[in-house]
């Protein structure tokens, strides 16, 4: 299925919601090296509260005396971790950026569950760019839609396919020449780019002290996985996860030991691309779309053709019309909809149309977007499941971002930057600008503006 332009979509009718001038350094502001740390599925009350919620994290608390940080972050539609991170480092809107989705629109399923792994769907300017413009050399360990980065000079893309001994030397072909092999030297093997567990974590951390090490780069980005996999599997807040962010705050502590000591002067920041909920429902919405013809079956059960396909994102789904200015078609998926949303089995809490879609900043590939209630989430293709069952996965995140529970994180601190500052809650598309000011770099399609650290 051809991609929607992005320019046609934003021509149609997707607004940007405060537009700014080039971002440039201010008087008294210094420049600074920057560290940018995600840690997914970070909540901001994870940090905030700790000591309430029984945490020991240190590390990260040490931010909220020594730096700034936002009591929430309001985030993506849809609240998931690809989109989420190329806002991150672009400071706009999916709809704007490209990255609309974890996976990619694959109707008939032939890319074997394919995510967004490769930067050339990236329609914005990133932080990697802004900071080789700027002089400063980058380098980036995991981070989500980072494979083929031409601005960065010291690359460890994420990418898995099987989970194969195949993957790590496809990760090795992929990374910078010669640095995969280089800082297995020095560290050991390296984390197969399926493996989310915290040990993969701190062995990323081990390869990302070592790049501060020995290569010392003006602008870094680390991406930790595990948190947001035990939130999955045991829940926000359970047991599990918090011992697991407990052994993260660690690894955070390593790193911002390394970048100090690389760069005194540096800026470090810590985010995360969403929040979470506890689940009990798995909706499956292709068995609706099928019994109504909009998707038909060969006899081998795979999808043979369509008119109208759900396209799912954790506690969203985007329906997708095979002719978006079909207005027949258009109106026969809406009143499906309508008559789902009408049933207290689907757990549907909204529908979006396509001018509150371009609104949100959404896919403008979505004729419709459906928001789930706190607590479903939905199911992939399942063509004889039916429409609610208990859920496999007892936390979710992928909800519309005006949902309170799915704000995200962000912390910062060094030079200049306000000690205790509370920055109340934050638009994610502020953050970027924000650590692009603080570089001394522009990036002049940012959405919002940058945020004030300093006094």
């Amino acid at each position: 299925m051809p991609r929607l332009s992005f320019a046609k979509a934003l021509v149609a009718g997707v607004v940007l919601l405060g537009s700014t001038a080039p971002v440039a350094v201010r008087a008294g502001e210094s420049r600074s090296p920057v560290l940018l740390i995600s840690i997914d599925g970070l909540r901001p009350g994870d940090v905030l509260e700790a000591d309430k919620r029984g945490l020991n994290i240190p590390n990260l608390r040490r931010f909220l005396k020594e730096g700034a940080y936002a009591t929430g972050v309001s985030g993506n539609l849809p609240t998931v971790t690809y989109p989420s991170h190329t806002t991150l480092i672009t400071g706009v809107a999916p709809a704007r950026h490209g990255i609309v989705s974890n996976t990619t629109f694959d109707p008939k399923q032939i890319n074997y569950g394919g995510w967004f792994w490769f930067a050339d769907d990236i329609t914005a300017p990133t932080l990697w760019d802004a900071a080789r413009k700027a002089g400063l050399t980058t380098g980036n360990i995991h981070w989500p839609v980072s494979v083929g980065v031409s601005s960065l000079t010291y690359n460890m893309p994420q990418i898995w396919r099987s989970g194969h001994a195949d993957d790590r030397k496809m990760l090795k072909a992929l990374a910078t020449d010669g640095l995969y092999t280089a800082l297995e030297h020095d560290c050991g093997p390296y984390a197969d780019g399926i493996d989310e567990g915290v040990s993969a974590d701190e062995t990323r951390t081990k390869f990302a002290v070592r790049l501060i090490e020995t290569k010392k780069p003006g602008f870094l980005t680390v991406y930790l996985a595990a948190l947001d996999h035990e939130e999955h599997v045991h829940g926000p807040g359970s047991a599990e996860a918090n011992a697991i962010l407990e052994r993260l705050d660690a690894a955070v502590g390593k790193l911002v030991s390394a970048e100090l000591a690389a760069h005194p002067d540096a800026t470090i920041a810590v985010v995360s691309d969403h929040g979470f909920v506890p689940t009990d429902t798995e909706v499956n919405l292709f068995r609706p779309f099928i019994d109504a013809g909009l998707i038909r079956l060969g006899d081998d059960g795979k999808v043979a053709s369509w008119d109208a396909m759900p396209w799912p994102s954790g506690g969203s789904i985007a329906v997708v019309l095979a002719r978006p200015d079909d207005a027949a078609l258009s109106g026969m998926v809406g009143a499906l909809l309508e008559k789902l949303a009408a049933d207290p089995a689907a757990r549907i809490a909204k529908i979006a149309d396509r001018a509150e879609i371009a609104r949100m900043g959404g896919n403008p590939q979505a004729s419709f977007f459906v928001d789930l209630k706190p607590g479903a989430l939905a199911g992939g293709f399942a063509a004889n499941a039916p429409l609610a069952r208990p859920s496999r996965t007892k936390g979710m995140h992928g909800y519309f971002p005006t949902l309170p529970e799915m704000r995200s994180t962000f912390l910062v601190m060094g030079k200049g930057v306000a000690k205790s500052r509370n920055l109340g809650e934050i638009d994610m598309r502020a953050i970027a600008p924000t650590l692009a000011r603080r570089m001394g770099a522009s990036l002049p399609n940012a959405e919002v503006a940058p945020l004030k650290l300093a006094d």
